[in-house]
């Protein structure tokens, strides 16, 4: 099928908490190549269709709550930080064998997980399954460094990637699982021979190519464990863009594509920046790309300033996470949410607290998110379009500013409803009052409506144009 290219949005900030600002993202691939698999087709038709999700980062991070395992790297960025440790050799051996001892996450429940991510309205889910830093969130028979294995494995949980994907699977939710392609705990990674001088391989491949074979290999088997023991998995969602090709860091992709899909049909692979049929769907990185895409992609954004949990986290509220909701599914993208539980296991409460909120927006407005299609025009003001299948259902959504109240009436340009039909208000059903004039429409809401601070989502038809 055809290669379409696509403008692209670089590096954007990522913000870290109230200490630092984390300055790297992923950048997004700047062409896109379709599958000609059929069933991957299905896959992502199902997929395009569920428009919001959630993706865990849990790992030993979470026992101290820093900024995932990037305190591993040894770069000079500001959002690195080794969190009162003076000595890089020492603060690894805490992290790595200390961390390790810590962490037993015992109030650990991902029924309830699942169930208050379906009440939040999202669809299908990513798992950490292993970070940068090499700990794995499933029993892995090639390494001694997990969750299933360390202080964790007496529990009858202890392979938590099971539990989570059994748990989400239940609750119809897609499943994917989250796998670092960097391994920064694995010797033939980073050798202990040579320090560690950034996140790259810290050794000469070609000097050396055992050694890089060997991690192919573990690479290999270890993603071969996870399409083969953990049920139905969906989507194989791939972090660290840096080991690829272009880096001179080559593992292989058309094996690891073709064994994985061997053991899960129609397999979405997302091989995050890396343009080409291992990329079947793009991830923008806390960024909304700054028009519509023709090609399947999503936003990854975290609900607070990081992936995983951290101390004193900054929340971002209900309004702001919906508004990027309408303008991202308005651009023919899904939002991906990110959530850290803590160390013990648990979602803390101010961060059910805005699911259960955006979940209650949802309930009543999902209609005009949930399984649209893109509209030429869409977007006027603070208003973003979404279209029925049928091609002649619009719905119009009203974002709110932080702070902002809504209006006595809403306006916008161009999709002018059809003469003498209705605008409706979906989180009530309700008719309200509508004019058109040289293409503007303004919409009356109710005095009841006007003053509040709910986002809003209304129904009509489109004027024909014959």
């Amino acid at each position: 099928m055809k290669r379409i290219a696509v403008s692209l949005l670089m590096f954007v900030l990522l913000c870290t908490g109230a200490k630092a600002q984390h300055t790297f993202t992923h950048e997004q691939s700047s062409t896109y190549e379709w599958s000609t698999d059929t069933l991957v087709l299905k896959k992502l038709d199902r997929w395009r269709d569920l428009k919001f999700g959630v993706i865990f980062h849990w790992g030993l991070y979470a026992v101290p709550g820093i900024v995932e395992s990037w305190a591993l790297c040894s770069e000079d960025e500001d959002w690195i930080s080794r969190y009162g440790h003076d000595n890089y050799q020492e603060f690894k051996d805490w992290y790595w064998n200390g961390l390790s001892k810590q962490f037993k996450p015992t109030k650990f429940d991902p029924a309830q997980w699942a169930d208050a991510m379906k009440q939040a309205g999202m669809k299908y889910m990513i798992f950490t399954t292993k970070h940068h830093d090499g700990f794995c969130m499933f029993n892995s028979r090639y390494t001694d460094f997990s969750i299933a294995k360390c202080a964790f494995k007496g529990n009858p949980k202890a392979d938590v990637a099971k539990y989570v994907f059994d748990a989400f699977r239940k609750e119809g939710f897609m499943t994917g699982a989250y796998f670092s392609k960097p391994d920064w705990h694995n010797q033939d990674y980073w050798w202990d021979y040579f320090a560690t001088a950034n996140r790259n391989v810290n050794y000469k491949i070609k000097r050396h190519p055992e050694k890089w074979e060997a991690f192919k290999t573990y690479t290999h088997n270890q993603i071969d464990e996870l399409m083969s023991n953990y049920g139905g998995i969906d989507i194989l969602w791939l972090d660290g863009g840096w080991v690829s090709p272009r880096n001179n860091q080559d593992i292989d992709m058309p094996k690891i594509a073709a064994a994985a899909c061997e053991k899960q049909p129609g397999l979405l692979v997302v091989d995050r920046t890396i343009h080409g049929k291992y990329e079947n769907y793009q991830t923008p990185e806390q960024t909304i790309p700054e028009r519509q895409l023709p090609h399947p992609w999503e936003s990854c954004v975290t609900l607070t300033t990081d992936w995983g949990w951290v101390k004193n986290p900054h929340y971002k509220s209900r309004n702001r996470i919906i508004s990027m909701l309408m303008e991202v599914v308005a651009k023919g993208g899904n939002l991906l949410l990110g959530v850290g539980p803590t160390a013990e296991g648990l979602i803390e409460q101010p961060t059910m607290e805005r699911l259960q909120e955006i979940g209650r927006w949802m309930q009543k407005n999902g209609k005009a998110i949930y399984n649209t299609h893109i509209t030429p025009n869409y977007h006027s003001r603070n208003v973003w379009f979404t279209a029925d299948k049928n091609g002649k259902t619009l719905y119009a959504l009203y974002a709110l500013a932080e702070g902002e109240k809504v209006p006595a009436t809403i306006e916008w340009e161009g999709n002018v409803p059809d003469r003498g039909t209705s605008i409706r208000l979906l989180v009530t059903g309700q008719r309200v009052k509508w004019t058109a004039k040289d293409g503007k429409v303004t919409v009356s809401l109710p005095k009841k409506l006007a003053g509040s601070a709910e986002p809003l989502a209304f129904q009509f038809e489109m004027q024909s144009t014959k």
